[in-house]
């Protein structure tokens, strides 16, 4: 099993996910720079073009953040990121959906259309006109989670989970991307300062990331 790894928010969960997990992986580094990630032979294993990917012993391959999450969460349950139980697997995952539909989508979205325009306009469809209003959607709906964590240490109450990990990633890189977190918002500020103390957040930076200063990759 190798993970097939970039620069990136993205892969970065994936990374921040083993860490937790304190698994070590064989990784290959993909250029997506270079849009390596767009041709043979890695859109032989992955047509989508997406990184992370999982890359199996059998020559199969797993996309997709979440996927390749749980898949890990499968082979090696503890500690326990999505849940122990069918309840809070549940929970972990309506908090994922309502994290990624109403944020971290948005968010980069806004970003492709604007700040990484000229990387990605050769490769999907791009409407700049549609960046500012998914950057305001990005604020309200921070917001929203804002008034509804209230106490809790983490997104889904005490359990520290991959919903938390794909939101800190999205927002470290919203962070260097011109998408900062409204200092008025007193729970999303202080989860995001609990989290960035985490070992894991320091060690699933990427190399290159580090090197050139680029926040959340």
């Amino acid at each position: 099993m190798k993970l097939l790894d970039a620069l990136g928010p993205n892969p970065r969960a994936v990374r921040m996910f083993l860490r937790e997990k304190q698994l070590d992986l064989p990784c290959e580094q993909i250029d997506i720079l270079g849009a390596a990630n767009r041709r043979p032979p890695f859109s032989e294993f992955n047509p989508g073009g997406q990184l992370p990917a999982l890359l199996l012993d059998d020559g199969s391959c797993i996309a997709e953040t979440v996927a390749i999450c749980e898949y890990l969460e499968d082979l090696h349950p503890a500690p326990p990121l999505i849940g122990s139980t069918p309840r809070e697997k549940a929970e972990t995952r309506m908090w994922q959906r309502r994290v990624e539909l109403n944020i971290t989508e948005n968010l980069y979205n806004a970003f492709r259309y604007s700040v990484g325009l000229e990387m990605f306009r050769e490769r999907m469809t791009c409407l700049p006109e549609a960046a500012p209003g998914l950057a305001r959607i990005v604020q309200e709906k921070l917001a929203w989670l804002d008034g509804l964590m209230g106490r809790r240490s983490w997104i889904c109450g005490e359990r520290f989970t991959l919903a938390d990990i794909i939101l800190f990633c999205a927002l470290d890189f919203g962070e260097g991307a011109g998408q900062p977190i409204d200092p008025g918002l007193i729970n999303v500020n202080a989860w995001f300062a609990r989290v960035v103390t985490r070992d894991s957040a320091h060690d699933s930076r990427h190399p290159e990331g580090v090197a050139s200063g680029q926040r959340g990759v």
